[in-house]
């Protein structure tokens, strides 16, 4: 192979790795907040189990696999952090910003006593929400109208697709990666104050 064959052939297997991971993240999207909201549900399945075992088994799974589940769609969100990428891929334009709210819901966890807070554990809905929209609803008004071919296909992909509006995505890319900064400082701050504040004498 020569070296421009090779080129092309890495710089396809990066596409369709980013492209299966923009796709991958609207289920992942509808999956986290379908895990959220069923919450009540898995409460009330809660109280039915007679052994504490079985009861515990529930709830771990469950609590498990919806945080699990949230981590990974902010890990398949790196990609926006990346300008390169959000320039060069067809990307919903928001999806950076949808990354931002998935990560504010993950120090909120950390910081606060998660569900057992109701106002926070409203914020996390709200965030959950507003993070699902911002990603799912430009990738099919955008990305996948780009398939279509049309007139109004292609003017709603100029304004939702990353490639096609390079003015907004690039600075909504730079303000998701900073916005992440900025929480993360909190969550690395919140866990030093932890370790601090410890009582001596504790591992």
């Amino acid at each position: 192979m020569t070296p421009d064959q090779v080129s092309a052939f890495f710089d396809a297997g990066e596409s369709f790795v980013e492209g299966t991971i923009a796709a991958a993240l609207v289920a992942l999207w509808l999956l986290v907040v379908a895990l959220h909201l069923a919450r009540p549900y898995m409460v009330t399945n809660l109280r039915k189990f007679t052994l504490r075992l079985g009861a515990d088994l529930w709830w771990i799974i469950y609590v498990g696999a919806r945080d699990i589940f949230l981590v990974q769609v902010f890990l398949g969100s790196f990609i926006f952090f990346y300008p390169d990428v959000v320039k060069g891929r067809d990307l919903p334009i928001t999806g950076g910003l949808a990354a931002a709210c998935a990560f504010a819901v993950l120090v909120i966890k950390l910081v606060t006593q998660g569900d057992a807070d109701r106002r926070w554990f409203q914020v996390q809905t709200l965030l959950l929400g507003l993070g699902a929209t911002l990603y799912i609803v430009p990738y099919l008004l955008g990305v996948q109208v780009t398939q279509i071919g049309t007139p109004s296909g292609n003017q709603l992909a100029s304004i939702f697709v990353s490639s096609m509006n390079t003015n907004w995505s690039l600075p909504l890319s730079y303000i998701s990666a900073a916005i992440v900064g900025a929480l993360g400082l909190v969550a690395v701050g919140y866990n030093l104050r932890q370790t601090v504040s410890r009582p001596r004498g504790h591992a």
